[in-house]
């Protein structure tokens, strides 16, 4: 058969002549319909049949020799190469009994089906789901206007500085005022997320093996980095006052706390008991991390000065983030270390590839210098104590037999306790259904859980949004059913 039959080359085809006939010759080598040893027309002659410049045909021939299909001899036709059916041979697929085999993972990969977090039902975005800023609320024609001004900045264009200046340095005078955060401005490292700052810190302080201390219940994403990095990550219980103080006889590499307003439970250590924690941290061996995760938001007072305001030894690393304050797609997170942790670092930074958008970057400096990112905290600050409010007189009014309310002194979300101690996960399996997505408490708990309850969320729902929710809650928690409950429940799955 004439080798030309047995080609079909398009030459409306965006890949090229030379591409199409490199892939279809190889092709039919791999296949067997050209054998070892075969020769194969000249490339005047091929070019001939087919239709194309003698160019086409020689590129395609040449690709093929560098790949070992072909051989060539000065003034001699290609010759197809000698072992070409044994190489196929041993390239050939996995019988199809392999391909259901489980895939080689690390132990740590292999635990993350046995975890909870992220959490696992993906429910449609709907009240009352926690942790989350109303991007409703935010002045999204302002943020557009920095983010062009960023972008048609060409000297921004050096990607060589991760860490923008201007950047840093707004945000070591807001945490200074704002935070009680000592640092400079080469202190600050920004990076894509909070849960990539948690990533930097783990690769750069833990060995594996290494004892980690987190609050129990806590932050889940805290103890999956920790743990990803081999730690021996060890949950520490919380009283009124936050992280408790604990008799262990050997201190841990690393403590994580959210001192300003635990997560989930939303209490506030006060100075005592942080000047503990920092005297049982030994310089240079114990690191601290204090995520202030939500630190704008405080209503009832003034927000206590941060933990790493009172160090004087560098020992902690302060971690913040913009998903909070602004909106959850700027998920922009920064942290500041200690001066003899700060060009590691940022090396470890880069070899991570834990880089934030130069534009981003510079879009947010604009923002925080122009005034526009206080005076939106301040606004949602009014705005997210009101929704506090309201949310804790509708659980006492229509489900205070059922739940008893935490009523935190500033943050995005509430606990609310089941007075009969029930199950708090089979109660958010019915929620969820309904209409309503709430977390458990007890799935935040690093150890066996010793709370049940339901963590609310009320920031980001306005207050007929919050009525509605309450309303289902009520009508799934007390078998209480409303008409006015079934209509809520049909408008918010809508």
């Amino acid at each position: 058969m004439i080798l030309a039959e047995l080609l079909a080359l398009k030459r409306s085809d965006d890949a090229g002549l030379a591409a199409q006939l490199t892939q279809q010759l190889r092709a039919l080598m791999a296949s067997g319909r050209i054998r070892s040893g075969a020769m194969l027309p000249s490339s005047r002659s091929l070019a001939a049949e087919l239709d194309v410049a003698r160019n086409t045909v020689t590129h395609a021939y040449e690709q093929l020799v560098a790949e070992g299909y072909l051989r060539v001899a000065a003034r001699r036709r290609p010759v197809v190469t000698d072992d070409i059916e044994a190489r196929f041979a041993k390239a050939l697929p996995a019988p199809r009994r392999d391909a259901a085999r489980k895939p080689l993972l690390s132990p740590w990969a292999l635990q993350l089906s046995d975890t909870d977090w992220p959490l696992s039902y993906q429910a449609d975005f709907r009240p009352l789901r926690p942790g989350l800023a109303d991007a409703r609320e935010f002045p999204h024609e302002i943020w557009a206007r920095c983010l062009r001004r960023s972008a048609l900045r060409r000297r921004f264009n050096d990607q060589t500085v991760v860490n923008r200046p201007s950047l840093r340095e707004a945000l070591r005078d807001y945490l200074e005022v704002s935070r009680g955060v000592r640092a400079e401005a080469d202190q600050i490292l920004v990076l894509p997320t909070a849960q990539a700052a948690l990533t930097l810190i783990a690769a750069t302080t833990i060995v594996a093996g290494d004892a980690v201390w987190t609050e129990d219940p806590g932050y889940p994403g805290a103890a999956a980095a920790f743990r990803a990095a081999g730690a021996n990550v060890v949950g520490v219980s919380l009283d009124q006052w936050g992280m408790m103080r604990t008799r262990a006889t050997r201190a841990p590499k690393l403590i994580f706390t959210t001192p300003s307003h635990q997560h989930p439970t939303g209490r506030v250590m006060p100075v005592a008991r942080r000047t503990e924690l920092l005297a049982s941290a030994e310089p240079g061996k114990t690191w601290i991390v204090e995520d202030d995760y939500d630190g704008e938001f405080h209503y009832d007072s003034r927000p206590m000065p941060a933990l790493q305001g009172l160090d004087r030894e560098g020992r902690v690393l302060y971690l913040g983030t913009f998903a909070k304050a602004m909106t959850a797609d700027i998920r922009i997170g920064y942290l500041v270390v200690p001066p003899s942790l700060a060009r590691t670092m940022e090396i470890a930074q880069r070899h991570l590839g834990l880089i934030a958008s130069v534009h981003v970057q510079e879009a947010l400096a604009g923002f925080m210098a122009d005034g526009y990112f206080l005076a939106h905290v301040r606004r949602m600050r009014r705005i997210y104590r009101a929704r506090r409010d309201h949310l804790a007189a509708a659980l006492a009014r229509q489900l205070g037999e059922v739940l008893t309310a935490e009523v935190p002194p500033g943050g995005m979300q509430l606990i609310a306790r089941f007075k009969d101690g029930r199950a708090d996960r089979d109660a958010v399996t019915r929620l969820v259904v309904a209409g309503v997505e709430v977390r458990a408490l007890s799935s935040l708990a690093l150890e066996r859980p010793r709370d049940h309850g339901l963590l609310l969320g009320f920031a980001a729902w306005r207050e007929n949004e919050i009525g509605a929710a309450v309303r289902i809650m009520a009508n799934c928690l007390t078998g209480k059913r409303t008409a006015r409950g079934q209509r809520d429940a049909r408008t918010i799955s809508e």
